[in-house]
């Protein structure tokens, strides 16, 4: 039978044993933590990464915010701030599994986002010159260009943006509706043409049946 600890020795291994914890636990969340790095090119566009492109990179923070008016004006405060310098944008296309998941996610998360729709020839064209690729869904968070669906991807990017990670979007407040990703242009009404005029018959000149002397007034 060992003999029984003292209080302070008591004390200095609960200590010892804590420590240790603690020390484990920090060397597990860096082993399993991926940051993201926010880069800024030449255009001024923002990306993020897990890869530092540059010594100028930086890890990611919440952005600082200033008093900008977004025009969102039922949005809270700093929600509207982050739409401005961070808006989300979501591309879908009918009958897209994945594109429904996408957006119950953004949905149920409480972020506020535009959703366009790529259905026609057109705007597959259009979003293959926008992102290099035609797959579907492509969420974009500033100039940040996420190609198809992954819950936990997306919500890292999301939170290294600073959006919130919980709903914060007031009762009030909806979503607005999915848009084309090329606006249909309304082809102008052809006029109907004119109707010609009824020939004007001249008199008849000379004689006539009914004026035999041709006598003209």
């Amino acid at each position: 039978m060992s003999a029984a600890l003292t209080a302070p020795a008591l004390r200095r291994r609960t200590a010892w044993l804590l420590a240790v914890g603690l020390a484990a636990a920090g060397l597990w969340g860096a082993a399993c933590a991926q940051p993201l790095y926010r880069s800024i090119d030449a255009q001024g566009r923002v990306t993020f990464s897990d890869r530092a492109p540059s010594t100028a990179a930086r890890p990611v923070e919440a952005p600082s915010g200033n008093d900008i008016d977004t025009g969102a004006a039922a949005l809270p405060f700093e929600l509207r701030q982050l739409v401005q310098r961070y808006p989300v944008t979501l591309y879908t296309q009918r009958d897209c599994a994945p594109c429904d998941e996408g957006r119950s996610m953004l949905r149920s998360r409480g972020i506020p986002f535009q959703e366009r729709t790529v259905n026609t020839n057109l705007e597959i064209e259009a979003l293959q010159r926008l992102s290099g690729q035609t797959g579907l869904p492509l969420l974009a968070i500033g100039s940040q260009q996420l190609r198809g669906y992954a819950d936990a991807q997306w919500s890292q990017y999301l939170d290294a943006a600073g959006y919130p990670g919980r709903n914060s979007l007031p009762p009030g407040y909806t979503p607005p509706q999915a848009r084309p990703l090329i606006a249909p242009v309304a082809t102008p009404a052809v006029p109907a043409a004119p109707e010609a005029p009824a020939p004007i018959i001249p008199p008849p000149i000379g004689p006539t049946p009914a004026n035999p002397a041709g006598i003209r007034f």
